[in-house]
């Protein structure tokens, strides 16, 4: 996963999103178990609707879980 901060990370990772009031999607993640998390580049989009936060999030998840990526 490429990062805003440290660049490229991998191995085992975890996934945040978090919905602004402002409609703005930022996701970031970190090592699993670390405390600091990054922002991962290119990951913010805005949202017309509050209820696409969860489907975006568990697709995010998904991708993120695919072997092989």
């Amino acid at each position: 996963m490429w990062t805003g901060e440290v660049g490229t990370i991998t191995g085992e990772l975890e996934l945040r999103t978090i919905y602004a009031d402002d409609g703005l999607l930022i996701v970031r993640v970190r090592y699993a178990g670390a405390l600091e998390w990054y922002t991962v580049r290119g990951g913010h989009a805005q949202l017309h609707d509050p209820r696409d936060h969860h489907p975006v999030h568990e697709l995010l998840v998904n991708v993120l879980h695919y072997p092989g990526i």
